[in-house]
């Protein structure tokens, strides 16, 4: 039974996601229509806000700390220490339990996801953010392919049926890049872009369940915060050296001056709530996937893309021609589909566990029957051998 502290968890997780996943992709994209150039600023902003990840991982323990110290009442105490299990806040210091070799692989995971941000970075750039953002629901089918090469999952008509959708919605978009493509955008970057996000697609798609198994070594929500923050270190050290190559951070006083359209102000306010969007959206990927499953993390992401492409029709006036409104239906419809076959794949796992019940139940009863067969048995031949003395 989860205790209160673990659904405030999940409902702040769920906020974090749904209002930072959209807003993100909105403001890269507002970077990049109003003038904005440099694909690993783009990059580096996703990343950046790692600091503020201090706040959410010292708040607790210093709460933790003083209530120790100044409160004497073992009732609230208790109370406390009940609070903290299932995957809650512990009394260990921030980073105190980290190995070498837990820092290694969260530096690794935060490279390869420095790059996923850039192969973003890179599609949004030249893409309309409605046509990238149906493009990223391609990281359900990559998730499929994946679960059945890796894991041995059995492929079924859902499953194959979700695949085949979104890879058509795919195959529709790039076959409309004529009329979808942005003014100044060649065909060449069109395409570069397109591959980037699919490129990007496959990227999270082996994120979600990577972060998974990691977190089977995590044993409260601080050290996923942790975690998150070394990855998000990681990412950023990535896209400074990615700035430093390609001009520094004079390259960014330069655009905000004299290729942004709404001014320097604007400019770095955009910034600003892109790199605390940024944090929101990764925080409630990672705490999805450490409060719920992989899977769960991946559908609520994918989920939200809707939001985007209508956010790119109304926001930023994208193109909405037919082929692009039959590629969201076909994407929606093998969302559902994928929503539907594991839906399937659930109730057979607990039809299976009922019938296991059932069954071990009957055999109990079965067996207390026999049980009481041989003491009636007994009963009679003690009574009988009774009756025989007797005569």
């Amino acid at each position: 039974m989860k205790n209160m502290g673990y659904w405030l968890l999940l409902m702040v997780t769920y906020t974090c996601l749904f209002v930072g996943s959209p807003a993100s992709s909105m403001l890269s994209r507002f970077y990049f229509s109003h003038g904005g150039k440099s694909k690993w600023v783009s990059t580096w902003v996703q990343s950046a806000g790692f600091p503020l990840l201090l706040i959410p991982i010292y708040f607790p323990y210093l709460y933790n700390m003083i209530i120790t110290k100044f409160n004497k009442n073992n009732s609230l105490t208790q109370q406390h220490h009940e609070y903290h299990q299932n995957h809650q806040y512990h009394h260990h210091p921030p980073f105190s339990q980290f190995t070498p070799k837990l820092f290694t692989l969260y530096s690794l995971i935060g490279l390869m996801l420095g790059l996923n941000n850039f192969l973003i970075s890179f599609g949004i750039s030249y893409l309309p953010i409605s046509t990238a953002s149906l493009l990223l629901s391609t990281q359900l089918a990559f998730n499929l392919i994946l679960s059945i090469i890796l894991v041995k999952q059995k492929i079924n008509f859902t499953n194959l049926n979700s695949v085949i959708l979104i890879t058509l919605s795919s195959v529709l978009l790039a076959l409309d890049s004529k009329h979808d493509r942005p003014k100044n955008v060649s065909r060449g970057e069109y395409y570069m872009g397109f591959f980037s996000i699919l490129g990007a697609g496959l990227l999270f798609a082996l994120y979600l369940p990577i972060m998974e198994v990691v977190y089977k070594h995590v044993n409260s929500y601080q050290m996923m915060l942790e975690a998150q923050m070394v990855m998000q270190a990681a990412s950023t050290v990535f896209a400074t050296v990615g700035m430093v190559a390609d001009g520094g951070f004079v390259k960014m006083r330069e655009e905000s001056t004299r290729f942004f359209d709404l001014g320097p102000t604007a400019y770095q306010l955009s910034l600003g709530f892109n790199i605390v969007t940024w944090q929101m959206c990764f925080l409630g990927t990672a705490g999805l996937v450490f409060l719920t499953s992989s899977l769960t993390g991946g559908v609520c992401a994918t989920a939200l893309l809707p939001v985007n492409v209508i956010g790119g029709v109304v926001i930023f006036r994208d193109g909405f021609s037919g082929i692009k409104g039959v590629s969201t239906s076909m994407s929606l419809w093998g969302f559902c589909s994928y929503l539907y076959g594991e839906y399937k794949n659930m109730k057979g796992k607990s039809s299976t566990t009922g019938t296991s019940t059932t069954t071990t139940t009957a055999l109990i009863v079965e067996e207390n029957e026999d049980s009481k067969a041989m003491n009636r048995n007994s009963s009679d031949i003690k009574i009988l051998d009774e009756s025989i003395n007797y005569v």
